[in-house]
């Protein structure tokens, strides 16, 4: 066959290492020698010898967002093989979480990880709010993380004195080291979205990185996740 579509640009490379790499901008590839887990209906293609068990909530069990009231289903995909990974034609990334690391990310943004990754479930202070991404996961341990993210995601650092005041709606992931609690502004409420009310953001404080995303969840994107 011939034509751009069968140019090497679109064509699944051999892999030549194994674990998590970057397929294309919009999709991530897995060498499975044993297991990984990512999220449920992620897997977009495979080949080998592999198997899928569906994991109940995993770390989506108790990250739960108000306005939508779902978790994030994992599964794991174990055996020897290849399988793809994407989600809503997102950007993906992959992190690399190394011992003594701990980064916290929205379930929504959550793609696959190597199964060597823990999780535990993370609130932020005061997240008794109605709001979106106050309810986190954080991964430590040693392993590759597979992230979604619609657009670029932005990278900021924050330090001491230059604190960082996130939309919850915007939020992806910050690493250890940053404080979080909600701020509320009365001041641009009026400005954020056409609304009138009081406007929530996550504030971090410490130094390190939080990671957004260009975008923020509509009422029917976030039902989505």
């Amino acid at each position: 066959m011939k034509g751009d579509l069968f140019s090497s640009e679109h064509m699944a490379q051999p892999a030549v290492t194994a674990g998590m790499t970057i397929e294309n901008a919009k999709c991530v590839r897995y060498t499975v020698n044993g297991e990984m887990l990512s999220r449920q209906g992620a897997m977009i293609a495979y080949r080998g010898n592999l198997q899928f068990e569906r994991k109940g909530q995993g770390v989506g069990g108790m990250l739960k967002r108000a306005v939508t009231g779902e978790g994030l289903p994992l599964m794991a995909v174990r055996g020897q093989g290849e399988a793809w990974f994407a989600h809503e034609a997102q950007n993906c990334f992959i992190v690399d979480v190394e011992p003594g690391d701990e980064f916290t990310v929205n379930g929504r943004n959550v793609l696959c990880f190597d199964a060597t990754l823990s999780y535990r479930i993370a609130t932020v202070k005061g997240a008794g709010i109605t709001g979106g991404g106050l309810f986190n996961s954080v991964f430590t341990g040693h392993g590759k993380l597979g992230l979604v993210c619609e657009g670029t995601p932005l990278v900021i650092p924050v330090s001491a004195q230059y604190p960082v005041y996130v939309d919850t709606d915007a939020i992806v992931g910050w690493t250890a080291g940053l404080q979080t609690s909600l701020h509320r502004s009365q001041s641009i409420g009026s400005m954020l979205r056409g609304g009138s009310g009081e406007a929530v953001q996550l504030l971090l404080q410490g130094e390190g990185y939080v990671v957004v995303r260009p975008s923020e969840a509509t009422p029917q994107k976030a039902g989505q996740h």
